[in-house]
């Protein structure tokens, strides 16, 4: 955590609810500085560290699907990072997950629901307490006692969700855990398939050397996926 309290980066064009809920979260013993726009929030990403960001979808100018999306490819990679949306339907849910984000919430929502899940957001961002023995994927290795995902050469950046995903995977491999298992890892209140594929997709790029045909992340028809560690 980047200081004694979480810090929050509260994103979004509507003042009444960024005050609402800044006031919120802050009584809830979180530090919270708000943005009401994607350049607004540049600006502080540049000078401050972030714990978590709650990010709305639809903005005037760049929307949150757009600025998650550049946020994954070079500026924050690893950031949890929950989606505001009025437009809750699958697809609109699969386009955030796609874009980067690890949690969606839709609009209107109950105060107490969106601390609990930054709350379990930033629960799954941490590293297990135990450590586990490093499993190898190919030239890279993971370990999951620190939360990394290392080549000889660098360290590969997961998102909170990729991080959660192959801890899970990585806590039981060879074995398959279905679709509901994931979702409940991944926090999801319901079992949206094309969700969790959305999530595989995206990890199976980062470990695997092509994602086409892969080598160590595995789907078992009807059933889920399993994860088989080797050289």
């Amino acid at each position: 955590m980047s200081g004694d309290l979480p810090h929050i980066l509260l994103v979004d064009d509507d003042s009444r609810l960024c005050a609402l809920a800044g006031r919120f979260l802050t009584e809830q013993g979180f530090r919270v500085t708000q943005a009401a726009s994607a350049a607004a929030a540049r600006d502080h990403l540049r000078f401050m560290d972030f714990d978590l960001m709650v990010l709305d979808v639809m903005m005037p100018g760049e929307s949150g699907l757009e600025f998650t999306g550049d946020l994954r490819a070079e500026r924050a990679p690893s950031m949890p990072i929950l989606l505001l949306t009025a437009r809750d339907t699958p697809e609109d849910i699969i386009a955030g997950f796609e874009a980067g984000a690890d949690d969606y919430l839709g609009k209107p929502f109950d105060p107490r629901v969106l601390v609990a899940r930054i709350r379990a957001m930033l629960r799954r961002a941490q590293p297990p307490a135990a450590a586990t023995a490093p499993l190898q994927l190919g030239s890279a290795v993971f370990d999951a006692g620190r939360g990394e995902l290392a080549t000889p050469t660098a360290r590969v950046r997961l998102t909170g969700a990729e991080l959660s995903l192959l801890m899970a995977l990585a806590a039981r491999p060879h074995e398959i855990l279905s679709r509901e298992a994931l979702a409940g890892v991944l926090g999801l209140d319901d079992v949206n398939e094309r969700a969790i594929d959305v999530q595989v997709t995206r990890l199976r790029r980062k470990i695997e050397p092509d994602p086409r045909e892969p080598r160590f992340l595995h789907t078992v028809r009807g059933k889920g996926y399993t994860l088989k560690p080797g050289p």
